[in-house]
C-alpha cells in the first residue's frame, strides 16, 4: 500500500470513527431514557430480581452493535464527504490531482477502503449484532418474565403424514421454556381434527414437545348425525414435532434483527409449508445487500473532493451529506414495506435503495469528475 492509501485511509476511518461515536452516543441517550421508566420493577417470575441501574446500561450496551450495523454506510458517507471536502479546500486534493491522481485511481482507492467497511458491517450484522440483540432480549426477560412475539406470539406450521399443525407460541422464557401453548390439527382436507391448550411446554432434544397442563378438544365427526367434540385433560402430553427451539426463537424474534443463515433457514421452511415469506425473503435480501450500501456511499461521496467552493461552505457539504445519508437509511426501510404490500420480487424491493444511490452517484461521478 502506498504513503498516499495509508495516509487517505487513516484520514477516513478516523473520521467515519467520529461520526459513528457520535450517532452512539447518541442513541445510547435515547435508549436509556427509554430504560429509566423500567428501572425498579420486580420480575414476576423471580421477586428477589429486580431492574436495578446496571442491568439498563448492560441492556442498552447491548444494543449497541446493531446500531453500529444501521448506523456504519451513513459514517462512511459523512466521515468520506468530511475528509474529500477538507481536502478540496485546502487545495491539497488538487496537489495531488497535479501529483497523478486520476479519477479513476481515486474511484479504485476509495472502493478499496469502502470494501473494507462492507467486511466489517457484514461480519458485525451476521454474527456480533444478533448475539448481542439475543443476550438483551434474554437479560430483560429474566426481569419481565419473558421474550414476547408481538401481540399474537408466534406462528408456526408443520406437516406431518396425513395432517398438518398451526402453532402459536405466545412468549419464550429464558432457558427456552414457552408459555401459553395452542396447536391446531388439520387433516389433508383442511378440516379442524383437534386442538390442545397447553400452559407452559418445552422443546426437548428428541425432536418432541413437552406440553404440561393440556387441555385437548377431539372433534369427531365421521357421521353428520354422530359429529360430537370429546374433551380431555392430562397434566403433561408429549408431541413429536420437527420444531426446533432456533425456530421458535427465529419467530419471536424481529427479522431484521436475525441472522443471514437463520433467515434463508426460516424462509426454506415457510416455503415448505405453504406459508407467505415474503417478508422474511425481503429481509434476507436486505441483510446480503446492506453491507454492499458502504461502497455505494464511498463512491457517492467522491464528487465533493473536485468541487470549488468557499471556506464557509464546508458545514453546508458536510450537512448535505447528513441528509442524503438519512434519506437513505429511510429509503431502505420505506421500500421493504412498499416491497411487502405490492408483492414485489424480494431481491428488488431489498435491492432498490443501493441501485438508486448507484445510479446517483454514479452520474454525479460521472458529470462532476469527469466531464468537469
Amino acid at each position: 500500500m502506498s504513503t498516499l492509501h495509508r495516509w487517505i485511509y487513516r484520514e477516513v476511518l478516523t473520521a467515519v470513527g467520529f461520526v459513528l461515536l457520535a450517532f452512539l452516543s447518541l442513541f445510547f441517550f435515547f435508549d436509556f431514557v427509554d430504560e429509566l421508566t423500567a428501572i425498579g420493577r420486580v420480575s414476576p417470575v423471580d421477586p428477589q430480581r429486580v431492574y436495578e441501574l446496571r442491568h439498563a446500561l448492560l441492556y442498552v450496551g447491548l444494543l449497541l452493535p446493531n446500531r453500529i450495523y444501521e448506523l456504519m454506510p451513513i459514517a462512511v458517507l459523512i466521515g468520506a464527504v468530511f475528509v474529500l471536502a477538507r481536502l478540496a479546500q485546502g487545495s491539497e486534493y488538487t496537489i495531488l490531482r497535479t501529483s497523478g491522481l486520476g479519477p479513476w485511481h481515486a474511484l479504485r482507492m476509495l472502493l478499496g477502503l469502502g470494501s473494507l467497511f462492507v467486511v466489517v458491517t457484514f461480519a458485525i450484522g451476521d454474527y456480533v449484532a444478533p448475539a448481542s440483540d439475543k443476550l438483551a432480549q434474554l437479560l430483560k426477560a429474566q426481569y419481565q418474565g419473558r421474550m414476547l412475539g408481538g401481540k399474537t406470539g408466534a406462528w408456526l406450521k408443520e406437516r406431518q403424514d396425513f395432517s398438518s399443525f398451526s402453532v402459536n407460541v405466545e412468549s419464550m422464557q429464558p432457558g427456552g421454556e414457552l408459555s401459553r401453548v395452542r396447536i391446531f390439527e388439520f387433516d389433508n382436507q383442511g378440516f379442524l381434527v383437534s386442538t390442545m391448550t397447553a400452559d407452559s411446554g418445552k422443546i426437548e432434544a428428541d425432536e418432541v414437545w413437552t406440553l404440561r397442563n393440556v387441555d385437548r378438544s377431539e372433534f369427531v365427526s365421521a357421521e353428520p348425525s354422530s359429529a360430537r367434540v370429546r374433551h380431555t385433560r392430562h397434566d403433561q402430553l408429549h408431541w413429536p414435532s420437527s420444531l426446533t427451539t432456533e425456530m421458535v426463537s427465529v419467530a419471536l424474534l424481529r427479522p431484521d434483527r436475525m441472522r443471514t443463515t437463520d433467515l434463508y433457514s426460516y424462509v426454506r421452511h415457510l416455503e415448505a409449508n405453504n406459508q407467505t415469506a415474503q417478508r422474511y425473503e425481503i429481509e434476507f435480501w436486505r441483510k446480503v445487500f446492506y453491507p454492499l450500501s458502504c461502497l455505494v456511499m464511498v463512491v457517492l461521496a467522491l464528487p465533493f473532493a473536485y468541487l470549488h467552493f468557499r471556506s464557509g461552505n464546508l458545514t453546508g457539504l458536510v450537512f448535505l451529506g447528513v441528509m442524503i445519508g438519512i434519506s437513505f437509511f429511510l429509503l431502505n426501510n420505506v421500500f421493504g414495506y412498499i416491497g411487502n404490500l405490492n408483492d414485489w420480487r424480494p431481491w428488488l424491493a431489498a435491492a432498490s435503495p443501493a441501485l438508486i444511490y448507484s445510479v446517483v452517484s454514479l452520474g454525479a461521478f460521472g458529470w462532476l469528475v469527469l466531464r468537469r
